[in-house]
């Protein structure tokens, strides 16, 4: 490649391991690191985890302030820029539409109103559901907010979170009561992670609605965190009806999971 041109600098080559455009792969790689961190970064923190010399990363966030992905804040750190908020939410909608093929088998196979969550911020966000086709079930909206600790899908997609992050994260939404049976401590909650942990599924007891139980696992690998769940009158998701309903959602997460990670998008079924 020439090199004696001073437009063509080694962030624009395009990267050999995967034939794309470095300068992208590492303005991405930044995004996601800023993500990790919570949002808002130093350029030094950012050269020290990713290894880029500090010239090549101000170049890089430049840009991206000029796109409006990151903005820089008054303190001179680096901050997730507003336009990143239509990408996240165009992307949640995708997502939910692959996971519908494999809600649908869930209800197929469960009899009961199958549905796919995300950890949006501190809340959970419902992206996708399948209704069971019996009278009685349960009536989650997608697009419906909801905090995790009165929820299955909340216990799944928290249970591998540091306990400091989860008391954190508790400490900052409250812990209400939706019904009688709503876990509302924090050590509570974290007692039902390690649940969670041991039996590799979460389960809403009549936590968020009387009446109602939840199964949930996490969908493993997911490129945001998510979780899939089947909801139905307690007096059908049993504790017997639980021990066959388990292995159906933990071999669906998986194949959802495959699925996702499959760019040439032939992993649907």
């Amino acid at each position: 490649m020439p090199t004696s041109s001073a437009s063509t600098t080694d962030a624009a080559k395009p990267s050999a391991a995967s034939g794309g455009v470095q300068s992208l792969e590492r303005a991405f790689d930044l995004l996601e690191r800023m993500a990790d961190a919570g949002g808002e970064v130093g350029l030094s923190e950012l050269s020290a985890s990713s290894g880029l010399p500090l010239p090549t990363i101000h170049r890089l966030m430049r840009t991206l302030v000029a796109c409006g992905y990151v903005r820089q804040q008054p303190n001179r750190r680096y901050a997730l820029g507003p336009r990143l908020i239509r990408l996240g939410e165009s992307s949640a909608r995708l997502l939910g539409t692959w996971a519908r093929p494999y809600l649908a088998r869930l209800v197929e196979e469960t009899g009961e109103t199958a549905n796919m969550a995300l950890l949006d911020g501190d809340e959970i966000v419902y992206v996708a559901q399948v209704p069971s086709k019996h009278s009685m079930r349960m009536f989650t909206e997608v697009g419906r907010r909801v905090l995790p600790h009165s929820t299955g899908v909340g216990k799944a997609l928290l249970a591998h979170t540091p306990a400091d992050e989860v008391r954190a994260l508790l400490a900052r939404t409250g812990m209400p009561a939706a019904t009688e049976k709503t876990i509302t401590t924090p050590d509570g909650f974290l007692d039902a992670l390690v649940a969670v942990r041991e039996t590799g599924y979460a389960v809403d007891d009549n936590e968020q609605e009387i009446g109602v139980r939840c199964l949930a696992v996490s969908v493993p690998d997911s490129p945001t965190a998510a979780a899939i769940s089947i909801s139905g009158p307690a007096g059908r998701v049993t504790e017997a009806a639980t021990e066959k309903i388990v292995p159906i959602l933990q071999e669906v997460a998986r194949e959802l999971s495959a699925a996702l990670a499959n760019t040439s998008g032939n992993g649907q079924g």
